[in-house]
């Protein structure tokens, strides 16, 4: 039974220190699956993920070439999904490399991928909260091995 934990995020700001706290806690070989509607806050996590880690580099979604790869503390390879078919298209991009290897995965749109991911990947989901135009709620679903990501917010 996986744990979960919801955190209520009220800015652009306020999502970005989550995924930074979150960042602090993640370890080599951890999947992150981004789950939310367009404009949902899975991009500004990523950003505040990537920015925790001493990433330098500009953080953009990388819908067009479906990986970015970013050197910071740990390597963080950053996947958006939304503009594949189905599954099949990630396996020819060998995936596995990058599921199995030493870095960080940051997956968006992560539910066109599902049936590739492993049963340790911890699950981020975003929804408008609408009680401004930045509020968000965030809830994750972590793997009972991982409770350390329940991290106390703000």
């Amino acid at each position: 039974m996986p744990l979960t934990h919801t955190w209520h995020s009220e800015s652009v700001d306020h999502t970005r220190d989550l995924a930074a706290r979150l960042a602090r806690e993640a370890r080599p070989g951890d999947i992150f699956a981004l789950y939310g509607d367009l404009a949902s806050g899975k991009t500004t996590f990523v950003q505040g993920f990537c920015a925790a880690l001493d990433v330098t580099e500009p953080v953009n979604s990388p819908t067009f070439t479906l990986i970015n790869e970013y050197s910071g503390n740990l390597p963080v390879y950053h996947f958006d999904c939304y503009r594949l078919n189905d599954a099949s298209d990630l396996i020819s991009l060998g995936y596995e490399e990058y599921f199995y290897g030493e870095g960080i995965v940051l997956i968006e749109w992560a539910e066109r991928v599902e049936t590739l991911l492993p049963e340790y990947t911890i699950r981020l989901r975003f929804s408008h909260a609408f009680t401004t135009e930045t509020a968000r709620v965030i809830r994750m679903e972590s793997p009972q091995t991982r409770e350390e990501l329940c991290v106390s917010w703000p």
